[in-house]
C-alpha cells in the first residue's frame, strides 16, 4: 500500500493502517470507543480557550453531553459552531477531533459546541441525526443565555459528522427550524448508493475504505430509513434549494472523495454557494494522524479562513 498511492511528502513516513478486511464486530466497536474515551482524558487544549461541559436535550428528552470551547474574554453575541464528530455514526469523538475543533473556536473567534450524539448500532438512524437537530434547536432557543449570535450559527462535521451536518441543513429548512448561516463538511459521506469511482478504487486506502463504508451504512440503517432516507444520505434529498453556503473538503485517496464532490455540485446546481477544497496527496482522517505536519496546518487554516469569511466577511 505504501507504493500504491502517491501521498503528500508530509505524509509519506506516517504508518498507515490498512483496514481492507476489517469487520466492525460489536467487540471491535466497543474497543474503538474505549480507546476513544481514553484519548480524550489526555487531550491538551490551548490555555487561551475556556472549556466547559453542559447537558443539552436530545431526541425524545434524552440528555446529551456537550463540550463547549470558547476563547477567553470572547465578546458577547459571538458566532457559534455546532460540531458533529466523525466515527462512522458508531464511534465516540477522539481527542484529535476535539483538538481540531478547538482550533476552529480559537482562530475563528467563536463558541463551539461539540455534540456527543447517540451512536449506532445501539441507536440506529434516525436517533443520531435527531439528537443533532435537537441540540441545534436548544442552542438556538437559548442563544441569549449562551451569549451567541443566533444569526451566525454554523454546522460543521468530519466524515459521518459531515453527513450529519449536511442532513441538519435540510432538516432545519424543512421544519422551519433555526436558520443556519454556514455548513462546513470535511470528507463527508453523502451517498448510500456507493456507486462512485472512488468507492470502487479505494478498497484498501488508509483511514477509511469502501469495505468499512458498506458496513457503516448497514449498521446505521439497520432499522431502515423510516421514510427519511435523505436525512441519512443527503444525496437522496429532492429539494436542494435555500441551503447555507458551504465549504466542502475532500481528500485525494479517500473512497468518499467523489460523493463529496458530487454533493457540492448538486448544491451549486440549485443556486447555493460552495467552496470545494480538493486536497491532493491526502487520505481520510489524515488530519488526525499528522496534526503537526505542514499539509495539515495548511488545510486546517483553509477551513478556519472559510469560517471567518462566513462569520465576519473576511479571512
Amino acid at each position: 500500500m505504501e507504493n500504491k498511492y502517491d501521498f503528500h511528502e508530509d505524509l509519506k513516513d506516517i504508518k498507515k493502517v490498512n483496514f481492507k478486511d476489517m469487520k466492525l464486530t460489536p467487540f471491535k466497536l466497543k474497543l474503538i470507543n474505549l480507546v476513544g474515551k481514553a484519548t480524550c482524558t489526555v487531550v491538551k487544549i490551548d490555555p487561551r480557550l475556556k472549556v466547559t461541559k453542559i447537558i443539552v436535550p436530545g431526541y425524545k428528552k434524552t440528555n446529551l453531553k456537550v463540550s463547549v470551547y470558547e476563547p477567553i474574554n470572547i465578546d458577547k453575541n459571538a458566532p457559534c459552531i455546532i460540531y458533529y464528530h466523525g466515527g462512522a455514526f458508531m464511534a465516540e469523538g477522539y481527542s484529535y477531533m476535539h483538538k481540531i475543533a478547538s482550533y476552529y473556536s480559537l482562530y475563528a473567534k467563536c463558541k463551539l459546541f461539540f455534540i456527543n450524539y447517540r451512536l449506532a448500532p445501539k441507536y440506529p438512524f434516525p436517533i443520531g441525526v435527531e439528537d443533532c437537530y435537537s441540540s441545534l434547536t436548544w442552542i438556538y432557543d437559548n442563544a441569549d443565555k449562551l451569549e451567541i449570535n443566533k444569526d451566525k450559527i454554523a454546522v460543521c462535521g468530519d466524515s459521518a459528522g459531515g453527513t450529519l451536518a449536511a442532513a441538519i441543513t435540510h432538516m432545519s429548512r424543512d421544519r422551519n427550524g433555526p436558520k443556519i448561516c454556514f455548513q462546513m463538511l470535511v470528507y463527508p459521506a453523502t451517498d448510500i448508493s456507493q456507486n462512485t469511482q472512488s468507492i470502487r478504487d479505494f478498497t484498501d486506502s488508509p483511514g477509511w475504505n469502501s469495505n468499512l463504508n458498506k458496513q457503516m451504512w448497514e449498521k446505521y440503517l439497520k432499522d431502515g430509513d423510516k421514510g427519511m432516507l435523505g436525512y441519512a444520505s443527503p444525496m437522496n434529498m429532492e429539494n436542494f434549494k435555500n441551503l447555507p453556503d458551504a465549504y466542502i473538503e475532500v481528500e485525494e485517496f479517500d473512497c468518499l472523495r467523489d460523493e463529496g464532490i458530487e454533493y457540492g455540485e448538486k448544491l451549486k446546481k440549485y443556486g447555493n454557494k460552495v467552496e470545494l477544497n480538493y486536497v491532493k496527496g491526502t487520505f481520510h482522517g489524515f488530519d488526525g494522524m499528522a496534526v503537526n505536519r505542514n499539509i495539515v496546518k495548511e488545510t486546517i487554516k483553509k477551513r478556519i479562513d472559510a469560517l471567518k469569511r462566513a462569520f465576519y466577511g473576511k479571512d
